[in-house]
């Protein structure tokens, strides 16, 4: 993993554990404890994603076992009522399935998650082929990159870039994740735009910026 930003392609699984629309209920949970996944895409023959079958999709028929649910719930619950009597994939699949493309930042991954409500995404191609699938635990591999690669790009892409001839050297640390930056350069207003993009580096934590400029104290 080169570089920022980086793209799902670079976390992803690419071995997705799905299931074709007939699938059965036992089979399903059987898959989910198996391969310890929280959802399973379903297929059609050419492999085009066309649902998505979660945890969230199967809990009805636990939730409303052996009870007999007021006219308001059933009002209410009327989709997880419906799924709480299902017995295959293509009755309690969530369609059309929430995915993301291959070459997809891990910040427009993440922004997916968060506001579809999901811990895993199908990856796709512009058919809707399944590829793979990318969860949240991929999202935070980026933050598994040592120290000494986020200080190393750092230096050859933002440092070195902005600040090519500076007054005294600037050195850069990183530990834990966290980069500091100490030194003089001559462009005070580049020192904001530095912050920034260090913030943007993929597998950064926090960035403690010392940098001052000619003629600051």
């Amino acid at each position: 993993m080169e570089g920022s930003p980086h793209r799902v392609s670079d976390v992803m699984s690419r071995a997705a554990v799905a299931v074709g629309r007939r699938a059965q209920f036992k089979d399903m949970v059987e898959r989910m404890e198996q391969w310890q996944v929280s959802a399973l895409p379903v297929l059609e023959g050419d492999g085009r994603v066309i649902g998505l079958v979660s945890e969230a999709d199967l809990l009805p028929k636990e939730e409303f076992r052996g009870t007999d649910p007021d006219r308001l719930t059933r009002q209410r619950r009327l989709s997880d009522l419906a799924k709480a009597g299902a017995v295959t994939a293509e009755e309690l699949m969530s369609t059309p399935a929430v995915t993301v493309h291959a070459d997809a930042t891990l910040a427009e991954a993440a922004r997916i998650m968060a506001l579809r409500h999901v811990k895993r995404l199908p990856v796709v191609n512009a058919e809707g082929v399944l590829e793979g699938v990318v969860s949240r635990g991929d999202l935070l591999k980026v933050f598994l990159r040592s120290d000494n690669a986020l200080a190393d790009e750092i230096r050859r892409d933002i440092v070195d870039v902005l600040f090519p001839a500076p007054v005294e050297p600037v050195h850069i640390t990183v530990t834990d994740g966290v980069a500091t930056l100490t030194g003089r350069v001559k462009d005070a207003a580049r020192i904001p735009l530095a912050t920034r993009l260090i913030h943007g580096v993929e597998g950064v934590v926090g960035v403690d910026c010392r940098l001052t400029a000619t003629g600051e104290t």
